[in-house]
């Protein structure tokens, strides 16, 4: 398993899905950074979600909150105070460790040195908003994206007056320092959450917890992900955060164990009083039937961008014995797929064939994610395709000079038909939205 996620590692660095941080300076720990290809999987990802969870419902409003947010914000929502890492330090080499992460060891993993004893550590960066650092005010990078919901839950309520439940959900960049234990991207400096604050009466808080579980997982499922592979797990009374009264992990199988992919916690209506005291704004809802004011509950469904991609990768990287050795597939959704299409000419030294081949890739780049490719044989073509997950390839060959038609290749089956050009961007649509599942051979959900 270990060499399978050397294998993504590998692949995502040599094909321009994820490069190293600052890798010309040595690189800085823990950062990444997303390449061509890695930034259309990694937007796509983020598209596929905006619109399941809050363009197609009627009950979610998206919202864009700062990064930089009023430091009393953090104080009010507990996170200088109850939001802290555990650390261990080496006396040897000095470096740090989460304790969670060294369960019975009392010897440093890396040198065998002695341990120091456990420290609390606050995992939020600092910084001074002003021109002069003594004098400016201190701030934080925000750990989560939820407070920037909180703080504007009036201003969603006032400028929608929605009922009942809804839920309000943003996808944005948080930071924490924290101490990680490599796996790639598993865990960062900096990554992306999106994130659903969903507001219920106290009453059918269990009820909306139990379909967001179901969603959560279905959301996975839709994307391709093997349901072998995912399982819930309930956090015991002593891993609860310090606003939470319930919270259930949903955990990957990933090369290096069972771990968090995304989290649902049920955050009771500890946020909104938190910040109404604080503040002195009124953030309770006014039923508009009994005009009765109170605390909504909060259900919290939060997905991790960087993680929800590590596991479309890994759930979708195969290898395939033939005659020229290995074929290496990555077999996406193709909603997820940096390229839905990949155009060839048959021969790259033929101008007949190259002239035709860019008109047809001219027709589809506006409407499909289309790449150009007509580097080495045919056959290297598909395959170098079919390792960055490109779904189809269209080839012009010497039968388009004739008729007017070009093959198209299934990247799963690599059953191949033929397709008259004038009809090729409507076959390609219903290829993706799965409508030609009989004549093409299976498709990815």
């Amino acid at each position: 398993m270990a060499d399978l996620m050397n294998k993504i590692v590998s692949l995502c660095k040599r094909r321009g899905f994820i490069y190293p941080g600052s890798e010309i300076y040595g690189g800085l720990a823990n950062t990444w950074d997303y390449g061509p290809l890695g930034v259309e999987l990694k937007n796509n990802l983020k598209n596929n979600w905006w619109q399941t969870f809050i363009q197609k419902r009627e009950d979610l409003f998206g919202l864009d909150g700062g990064i930089l947010l009023n430091p009393k914000i953090w104080e009010t929502s507990g996170h200088t105070t109850g939001f802290i890492d555990v650390l261990v330090e080496c006396k040897s080499c000095h470096c740090r460790f989460r304790t969670d992460s060294l369960k019975e060891a009392t010897k440093c993993p890396d040198c065998g040195g002695e341990l120091t004893k456990p420290k609390k550590f606050v995992p939020m960066f600092k910084t001074f908003i002003g021109p002069v650092e003594k004098e400016a005010m201190l701030a934080y990078l925000r750990p989560e994206t939820a407070q920037a919901i909180f703080v504007n839950f009036k201003n969603i309520i006032d400028s929608f007056h929605p009922q009942l439940p809804f839920g309000i959900g943003q996808i944005g960049k948080a930071f924490r320092n924290e101490i990680t234990l490599g796996n790639f991207i598993f865990r960062s400096l900096e990554f992306e959450q999106m994130e659903i604050e969903y507001f219920v009466l106290k009453k059918d808080w269990e009820k909306s917890f139990e379909e967001w579980k179901k969603l959560m997982e279905k959301w996975m499922t839709d994307l391709g992900v093997a349901k072998k592979n995912l399982r819930w797990r309930p956090h015991g009374k002593d891993e609860l955060s310090h606003y939470s009264e319930r919270t259930e992990d949903l955990e990957y199988k990933f090369p290096f164990g069972f771990k968090e992919l995304f989290g649902l916690a049920y955050r009771t209506d500890f946020d909104l009083k938190q910040h109404a005291e604080a503040s002195g704004v009124d953030l309770t809802y006014q039923d508009q039937k009994t005009n009765k004011k109170f605390y909504p509950q909060v259900v919290e469904p939060s997905f991790g961008v960087e993680r929800a991609l590590l596991v479309a990768l890994i759930d979708a990287y195969h290898e395939e014995k033939d005659k020229q050795g290995v074929r290496v597939l990555l077999s996406l959704n193709p909603h997820l797929s940096p390229y839905k299409v990949a155009v060839f000419p048959l021969l790259a030294n033929k101008p007949d064939l190259v002239k035709e081949a860019k008109k047809v890739y001219m027709l589809l780049q506006p409407d499909f994610a289309t790449t150009w490719d007509d580097r080495g044989n045919i056959g290297k073509r598909y395959y170098s395709q079919d390792e960055i997950g490109t779904f189809l390839g269209c080839t012009v060959d010497f039968q388009t000079l004739e008729d007017q038609t070009v093959t198209l290749r299934n990247r799963e089956t690599m059953k191949q038909i033929r397709v008259k050009i004038s009809d090729l961007k409507k076959t390609i649509q219903k290829i993706l939205e799965g409508e030609e599942f009989l004549k093409f051979g299976k498709l990815v959900k």
